[in-house]
């Protein structure tokens, strides 16, 4: 009953689903776990989502893809329903770690809506793999700094950057950051880049802290080994399905369905959590 309330003091209409009105910005998010997050929002009824990545050819496949789930989902419920909500899909070109990139997706936010009521930060790149310590293994400043340029620093700017935008939505903005499961429990080929997962569980926590009082929420999604092309390495005879506890890989649903949560009035009430989302892996720090 709370819940059906809640929709309707929203005004949410009937059948609508729980992005209704929403407006979402996800980065990278043409492929893997982005672009599924952008799918579910879709389907969740968003009033506009813009995805991004840094080839334009990228942009434009996911666009006609998440069009078409568009057009899927108003054909499934008639236009006569008054759930009848179509999703406009924005797809940028924008480096998050370029500041003029960044700026400029918001700038076209600003343009269109004046607000992000759901900012997703899903950029992440891993220029490492290996040990740290091993001296036959050679690690550059460059591939460490690459990391922290991505995973952490533009991670941070990026939500300081849009935070104007996100404090002009009207009810509840979501921030979302998505680390690892290697945040907790660092995975060998994956050391450094566990490094800087780690540090967005604390990222995720220090703005939480600071926005709570503006009813701005800010959470956190750690995937465990999910089957995308960013993480074949660990697929492909790195990890074994058998080790993780429920006998499986994540698929990017998964994660899509946290974020989903995550970005909709039924989280209302948390922020500065991470939850994780790995079939049972090692999850405490």
């Amino acid at each position: 009953m709370k819940s059906a309330e809640t929709r309707i003091q929203q005004g949410i209409p009937p059948g609508a689903g729980k992005l209704y009105g929403k407006v979402c910005v996800i980065t990278a998010s043409t492929d893997g776990i982005g672009f599924a997050i952008a799918s579910r929002f879709v389907q969740e009824d968003a009033l506009a989502i813009y995805i991004s990545s840094r080839k334009q050819e990228n942009v434009n496949k996911a666009v006609l893809k998440l069009e078409k789930i568009n057009q899927d989902k108003l054909a499934s419920k008639g236009s006569s329903s008054p759930s009848h909500v179509s999703t406009v899909i924005y797809g940028l070109v924008a480096h998050v770690g370029k500041r003029e990139d960044r700026l400029g997706l918001i700038d076209k936010v600003r343009s269109d809506y004046g607000k992000i009521d759901v900012l997703v930060l899903n950029a992440a790149v891993s220029t490492l793999y290996g040990p740290l310590m091993d001296p036959k293994h050679e690690i550059t400043e460059a591939q460490w700094d690459k990391m922290f340029e991505i995973n952490v620093k533009s991670t941070f700017f990026m939500a300081r950057e849009a935070m104007p935008l996100v404090r002009k939505a009207e009810q509840s903005p979501s921030i979302i950051l998505i680390s690892s499961i290697a945040a907790y429990d660092s995975l060998p080929a994956l050391a450094a880049y566990s490094v800087t997962k780690t540090s967005l569980l604390a990222l995720n926590r220090a703005l939480a802290a600071e926005l709570a009082a503006e009813k701005i929420r800010v959470n956190c999604i750690a995937p465990g080994i999910i089957r995308t092309r960013f993480s074949s390495k660990l697929t492909e005879g790195g990890i074994k399905e058998e080790v993780i506890p429920m006998g499986r890989y994540g698929t990017t649903e998964d994660i899509a369905s946290v974020a989903s949560f995550l970005a909709s009035a039924d989280s209302s009430y948390i922020t500065g959590e991470t939850l994780v989302a790995a079939g049972g892996m090692r999850s405490r720090l």
